[in-house]
């Protein structure tokens, strides 16, 4: 494995920070993105690299870091258009390196997500499947604290109305979530989607979310809806200072 430290990182060594690290545990290349929401500071790392198969990147990130998120892009081409759509799924405005305002990332997509230090006392992070997924992925921490993860190909078994996208072989490199599938034609009052009239828990169970059970059932350490908190966000003692892994691939 080839680990490479963030240049730019003896920066913020000298304030409160933990480590995080990217490893690519698939046998391709996957080009990873960062994203920081506006007011949280921002990971000493470039928001978009490439990956090639069985390499990691290790960076800083600030003890704070508020609602920030972590995911691969598929099959990607930057030479001519260097946009979100140069990829086949998770990719982002700005192209190799997402914009740091708008690059959120291309539905399908499994996603890392953090909120460090957060409310009591707490780090807070699942491994989320509400805007599809795209690979294997799981969290681990160098502290014993939970594991979040989706460590299964979801891809080729997906359901027909969720399938996709797919690469030149046709192999389907993706998988919709019925929000992002627009199943019921309407994402701004949907059930799928927990919007509009269905904002809020009690109106948006999981049992209304189409093919939910796809998705938990093969993967019941993912955060698979909206709502999924009671089963699927994960916590850790903020004052142990955890250092986080992303592995995409990882090993079954």
């Amino acid at each position: 494995m080839k680990l490479q430290l963030s240049v730019s990182a003896v920066f913020v060594s000298s304030v409160a920070a933990r480590t995080f690290t990217v490893f690519n545990g698939c046998p391709f290349t996957v080009w990873p993105a960062i994203f920081t929401p506006q007011g949280s500071p921002a990971p000493d790392h470039a928001t978009g690299w490439e990956a090639p198969a069985f390499t990691a990147v290790s960076f800083f990130v600030a003890d704070n870091w508020t609602s920030g998120r972590i995911w691969a892009r598929r099959n990607c081409d930057f030479s001519t258009n260097p946009g979100p759509n140069s990829c086949l799924d998770g990719g982002c405005n700005g192209g190799l390196v997402c914009d740091p305002i708008s690059g959120t990332g291309v539905p399908p997509a499994t996603v890392a997500e953090w909120t460090l230090s957060g409310a009591g006392g707490l780090d807070s992070y699942d491994v989320s499947l509400v805007d599809g997924y795209n690979l294997p992925m799981r969290i681990n921490n160098n502290v014993g604290c939970p594991v979040p993860e989706c460590p299964v190909d979801l891809g080729p078994n997906c359901p027909a109305p969720l399938i996709g996208p797919f690469d030149s072989s046709g192999f389907p490199v993706g998988c919709k979530s019925a929000c992002a599938a627009n199943l019921d034609g309407n994402p701004t009052d949907s059930a799928n989607c927990c919007s509009g009239s269905h904002n809020v828990p009690a109106t948006c169970p999981s049992s209304g979310v189409a093919f939910y059970d796809y998705f938990k059932s093969n993967c019941p350490k993912s955060y698979a809806y909206a709502y999924d908190d009671a089963t699927s966000l994960f916590s850790c003692a903020s004052n142990l200072h955890a250092d986080y892994t992303v592995t995409f691939c990882p090993p079954p």
